[in-house]
């Protein structure tokens, strides 16, 4: 049966699987080279994400904070905050309205009948219906007293008007104004009652989730509980700043069904949204006007009509103010055109600070924090559940590193573990190794032959010191021709026929690498580093009887161990070029070998500018003749150590030329003038080409 394969336009969303901690290790190795640092190295691959197996880059979280960002940007260019107060005086100038035209329609209706027209004594009692239900009595009166009723609905009437009237200009004032007047029409009543309730809901809101439902309906019993669940929650609090443990359970026990179906299950978690909550509606005062912030604190201020409550709630967001001291309020600019109420306000007051406690979370992590410090539901809840499997992916980076083998906790930090360090060798080394069939340079001289290594194909007569890998049918077959076919063959010394063997060279090999502010200016640090770890996982892995040291060198040298090698920087705090010092130390090392092959590579982009005196550094710039002079006469000792010194220059100034061109007479070395895209090449050819040599051949 044949197979059938279905291909579909990449999404984004397709699954590749778990990604190769070779390919996490990869991605971060640059920067490590570049700066040194393992947790930096982790902080920017975090930041900018992974490519995938198809090319395409994952997210990381500068990808999470920039959709974020846009995410606000889109609503503070969607809402119209100052629509906030308008929609509050809108309201109150509907109230105003439906309840000045009923005034109007009964004054007019008393004034009819003073004035002879029809029984004001209906209108009266249609008035009075509208305020207490069921009391619709028809009654037959005098005329006199059909007067006296319409002289007072008409007196009640243009009292309440001038009570109107007479109120202040400002919403605040009218609002407050209208707390104790009596509607005559029942729909303007209804919506003040409507617009006090939102105005207690936004108040109680900044203190408790979901409560002004509550509290709306309650009984005097409930009320005097929720007094008494007030005095307890500031006693807890004023427990909590001296230092105690309050009982929160038992306060939830007690409590816990006033706050709705999700309540908090610590008293810092109660805390966390009591201060959000204030936070958001101290946002929302802040990002309005000056006038219409003035105007709508003046509105929410004795919204709670029980004094003694209002005292507990002041008590309350004073004690808060304390616990929150370092949490500040933001004012948001918004820029857009539709329009919100009060209570949509505080809700995308609550949305923003969100946000900005989210982009705190990420903006803490991208700079060394811990993702575990990520909210990974308000992550979710705000971004979608892409942003959370980023997150997680993110996650698994670290993971797969660290099951890998190649990083481990130490502390808060990570650090590369041996296998780690090895594995980056190896990336360095393939990088190199990658574009050596371009290249056909190096074969420096080899001085000493090295123990016999393996063996070749063909043969050759035996000399003596070869290794007795005796090739037993043209021996025998030599024996035959010398002396005729006979029983038994006779062997002398000349027919002896063994195989080649390729001569490994056992080579001690001092990488003097310069570490000057210059070297990381130019670009060639990198390069050099990645050479040194390259050259050091070759000669571990291929060549294990092999030796190699790192000295590394600015002002003063030092050797550099392998496991070093990932986190070396160049010497920003210090100004010099030593290699005087770097010389004197590269000697000490290979005094320890007395056979094969002893080298020096050397690594630079400039001219000594140090010397060592009395166990001290002296720069100068341009170099002094006392620098030079010092550091050729290490040069010399070298020489007559028979130790090699080849230079890899990355410049090409003319005084630079002229004095590595002195190296190269007096030490018969050579000098490379590279590049750092081509600095590899030339190292580890140059070391590779002369490591295997036919036996029985001379030296090059």
């Amino acid at each position: 049966m044949s197979e059938f394969y279905r291909y579909y336009q990449w999404d984004g969303t397709q699954d590749f699987g778990p990604l190769d901690p070779d390919d996490i290790l990869a991605g971060l190795t640059d920067d490590l080279m570049n700066f040194g640092d393992l947790q930096h190295a982790l902080r920017n691959l975090m930041q900018r994400g992974l490519r995938n197996p198809m090319g395409q880059r994952m997210q990381g979280l500068r990808d999470l904070l920039q959709q974020l960002r846009q995410q606000r940007r889109q609503k503070l260019d969607q809402y119209n905050l100052s629509s906030v107060f308008e929609d509050i005086q809108k309201r109150l100038d509907e109230i105003m309205e439906l309840e000045t035209g009923t005034l109007d329609r009964k004054l007019a209706e008393a004034d009819s009948q003073l004035g002879g027209g029809e029984n004001p004594l209906q209108a009266f009692e249609d008035a009075l219906a509208e305020a207490q239900a069921g009391s619709g009595r028809q009654q037959e009166d005098t005329e006199e007293e059909s007067q006296r009723l319409a002289q007072m609905l008409k007196n009640v009437v243009e009292k309440k008007k001038s009570q109107l009237e007479n109120l202040p200009e400002d919403a605040g004032g009218r609002v407050k104004g209208l707390q104790d007047y009596e509607f005559m029409d029942p729909e303007a009543a209804a919506k003040y009652q409507e617009l006090m309730e939102m105005l207690k809901q936004t108040l109680m809101d900044g203190f408790f989730k979901d409560l002004q439902q509550q509290i709306a309906n309650m009984s005097p019993e409930d009320m005097a509980r929720m007094k008494q669940m007030m005095r307890d929650l500031n006693q807890m609090l004023s427990e909590k700043m001296a230092g105690g443990e309050p009982d929160f359970q038992g306060f939830m026990d007690k409590y816990g069904d006033l706050f709705g179906d999700d309540p908090p299950q610590t008293l810092d978690e109660l805390i966390e949204q009591m201060q959000s909550g204030i936070a958001a509606m101290q946002s929302l005062l802040d990002s309005l006007p000056p006038e219409a912030r003035r105007q709508l604190q003046d509105l929410l201020m004795d919204k709670i009509d029980d004094p003694e409550l209002q005292r507990e709630m002041q008590e309350l967001a004073i004690n808060l103010d304390i616990l929150g001291a370092d949490r500040e309020s933001q004012s948001y600019p918004f820029r857009g055109d539709e329009e919100l109420d009060l209570l949509q306000a505080m809700s995308l007051m609550g949305d923003l600070q969100d946000m900005d406690d989210l982009e705190s979370q990420l903006d803490r992590t991208q700079y060394g924090g811990s993702l575990d410090d990520i909210d990974e539901e308000k992550l979710r809840e705000i971004l979608g559940e892409e942003a959370a499997d980023t997150l997680n992916q993110l996650k698994d980076f670290l993971q797969a590193l660290e099951d890998a083998g190649y990083i481990r906790r130490k502390g808060n930090a990570w650090e590369l573990t041996p296998r780690g360090v090895r594995k980056i060798g190896e990336k360095a080394l393939g990088e190199v190794y990658a574009q050596l069939k371009k290249s056909t340079q190096g074969r420096h001289p080899q001085r000493d032959k090295g123990h016999g290594g393996e063996r070749a194909d063909d043969t050759k007569a035996y000399e003596f010191g070869d290794p007795f890998h005796l090739h037993l049918g043209e021996t025998i077959m030599n024996g035959v021709f010398r002396e005729g076919p006979q029983v038994p063959v006779r062997l002398q010394q000349d027919d002896f026929q063994v195989y080649r063997s390729e001569t490994l060279t056992q080579t001690a090999t001092v990488m003097m690498l310069d570490l000057s502010w210059s070297m990381a200016l130019r670009g060639s640090f990198q390069a050099a580093k990645k050479v040194a770890l390259a050259l050091n996982n070759l000669i571990r892995t291929q060549f294990p009887k092999d030796s190699l040291y790192v000295v590394g060198f600015s002002a003063y040298a030092r050797e550099l161990k392998a496991e070093e090698l990932p986190y070396v920087r160049w010497d920003e705090s210090v100004l010099g070029t030593n290699m005087h010092h770097a010389f004197m130390l590269a000697q000490r090392f290979l005094a320890r070998h007395k056979g094969g092959t002893r080298q020096i590579i050397m690594i630079s982009d400039g001219e000594p500018t140090a010397h060592l005196e009395h166990g001290r550094s002296y720069f100068a710039y341009p170099p002094s003749p006392i620098t030079i002079r010092e550091t050729l006469k290490e040069v010399r000792r070298c020489t007559q150590k028979d130790i090699v010194i080849n230079t890899f220059m990355l410049d090409r100034n003319y005084y630079l030329k002229e004095f590595v061109n002195q190296i190269a007479k007096m030490n018969k070395g050579r000098v490379f003038y590279t590049t750092p895209e081509r600095l590899g090449q030339y190292i580890l050819v140059d070391y590779v080409a002369q490591k295997r040599k036919r036996f029985g051949d001379r030296a090059a």
